[in-house]
């Protein structure tokens, strides 16, 4: 019986952030761990532009990185081969290879690939905090204030669409301000959604999205911001959320590296993403810590 309580109690801890009458009750109590906006239109600690460029910045170093896994879609883009054999000679210079061979080149791992491009790492690992389980750590580097440190991956939804089977029991469904919901779990019914859209969307060669984000062999080091946990009187957010849409003119070969897809697949609207900024510079060795709720005054 005491294990089963400990077990119930475990779900409710991780769920009770998403079941309005608690959250009725207990937001007055809780305004440390809420994060006040004067409207949705300053939700931003950083520009899209900022964003665009970071996400652009790591996408490409992991491009170059498994460049000779990427052969099939440069023989169809033939004008874009020509730049990334000039960035890989640069790399490859940089990093003392051989320039004359590009199947010599070192792989390095994702995480190292993040390290050597904004010059930290990051980490699922046991939270810091009692009973809250997975949780995400800065393991090498620094990430300086504004920095954008991980992303919320998952499946979109508008919000006249169907996502009642897939949120039962599931503590990992982010709301945008607008209503577009993103189901970040990566087990269950919620995966198999998201691997069936990944698939649907797949053109040819050209992955539309990042499916290893599901499993523990990240392509997308970035992608584990399902996993940060909300703040609490003790630990205070270092990070918070910001959507980001992606624009139409995001280069195809370097989708394969976004960890979201669109439940509907004749959306014409602009592919929603969730990025984790920070709030203040972190060091190595701290775990992230969130708002799990804006208030929009």
């Amino acid at each position: 019986l005491g294990a089963m309580l400990r077990a119930l109690r475990r779900r409710w801890d991780g769920y009770k952030y998403r079941f309005v009458p608690w959250l009725a009750l207990n937001l007055r109590r809780k305004r440390r761990t809420l994060r006040y906006v004067p409207e949705s239109s300053q939700d931003k600690i950083i520009s899209d532009e900022d964003v665009f460029e970071t996400l652009m910045k790591i996408f490409k170093a992991l491009f170059i990185n498994d460049f000779s896994r990427q052969a099939h879609i440069l023989a169809l883009l033939p004008e874009i081969r020509c730049k990334y054999m000039e960035l890989l000679t640069v790399e490859q210079k940089r990093s003392k290879v051989n320039s004359c061979n590009h199947q010599s080149q070192h792989v390095f791992s994702p995480e190292e690939v993040l390290f050597n491009t904004l010059g930290f790492s990051i980490t699922r690992d046991r939270s810091s905090l009692v009973s809250a389980g997975t949780g995400v750590f800065v393991t090498k580097g620094f990430v300086p204030k504004g920095t954008l440190v991980s992303m919320y991956p998952g499946t979109v939804y508008r919000k006249h669409e169907p996502i009642f089977f897939q949120s039962l029991g599931n503590p990992f469904i982010f709301r945008c301000i607008d209503g577009i919901l993103i189901d970040g779990n990566d087990k269950g019914l919620s995966r198999s959604v998201y691997r069936s859209c990944s698939r649907r969307d797949q053109l040819g060669p050209f992955q539309m999205s990042d499916e290893s984000w599901l499993t523990s062999a990240l392509q997308n080091p970035l992608a584990v911001g399902q996993y940060v946990n909300n703040c609490s009187r003790e630990k205070s957010a270092n990070v918070c959320y910001q959507e980001f849409d992606v624009p139409g003119y995001f280069p195809v070969e370097l989708k394969q590296y976004l960890p979201n897809i669109v439940y509907s697949h004749d959306i014409e609207s602009h592919l929603r993403c969730v990025v984790l900024v920070t709030l203040r510079d972190i060091k190595q060795g701290e775990e992230l810590f969130s708002n799990y709720y804006t208030v929009v005054n």
